[in-house]
């Protein structure tokens, strides 16, 4: 009998019981979010600013929803990282199904935001109590991200609450194995200018492929 699991319900306990996929803690596995991240300039810089005024003076009277976590702070930055211009494509609300090795198990869900031919998947969740924190996206990221048909390189994810971002680097040869950054604050000194360096070395990275 096959067993169907909703993305959203998935753990990374069955994502390593089902389909073997490692944690790697080795620094060199994902190297892209911490060097060689290329400055940025003073219009950048300036951008930056007015996401994080938004963020503050939203987030005064109420918590972000996952459309205005979207609106006001993913979109901007995806933006800036010129994921909107060629050779880049954006596909919203894409279907995904992945199953294990004897087909025993099927996991069915939606991604929220998925940018250019499913190598770099990003999920907005709500940010409006510690039941929805960034890491607890982190599952159902892997899920999406394991269905990519992109085995030979590597594949990136991103997760976002609006207040926090995670990124995600899953390398399918052989065994899936997967590394991820520590959690990024748009609160903190620096750390959103950092998120959007990243953004664009991974930009960087698919132009080449």
């Amino acid at each position: 009998m096959v067993e169907t699991i909703k993305a959203r319900d998935i753990s990374l306990y069955e994502l390593e019981e089902k389909f073997g996929l490692q944690l790697v803690t080795e620094p060199n596995f994902f190297p892209e979010w911490v060097s060689d991240l290329g400055s940025l300039n003073d219009l950048e810089k300036l951008s930056l600013e007015r996401v994080k005024s938004n963020y503050f003076n939203l987030t005064k009277r109420r918590s972000m929803s996952e459309e205005a976590v979207k609106m006001v702070v993913l979109s901007p930055l995806l933006d800036l990282a010129d994921f909107y211009q060629p050779p880049f494509e954006i596909e919203t609300e894409t279907s995904t199904e992945i199953s294990d090795k004897d087909e025993n198990v099927i996991i069915k869900g939606n991604i929220d935001v998925l940018v250019i031919q499913k190598q770099l998947w990003v999920l907005a969740i709500e940010s409006k109590s510690t039941k929805f924190d960034v890491m607890s996206a982190l599952p159902q990221a892997l899920a999406y991200m394991l269905d990519s048909p992109n085995t030979k390189s590597s594949t990136y994810g991103l997760i976002v609450n609006g207040r926090e971002f995670v990124f995600i680097k899953l390398l399918q040869q052989e065994k899936p194995k997967y590394a991820r950054s520590y959690a990024l604050s748009i609160e903190k000194d620096n750390e959103l200018q950092q998120v959007l360096s990243i953004l664009k070395c991974i930009a960087n990275l698919l132009k080449q492929n």
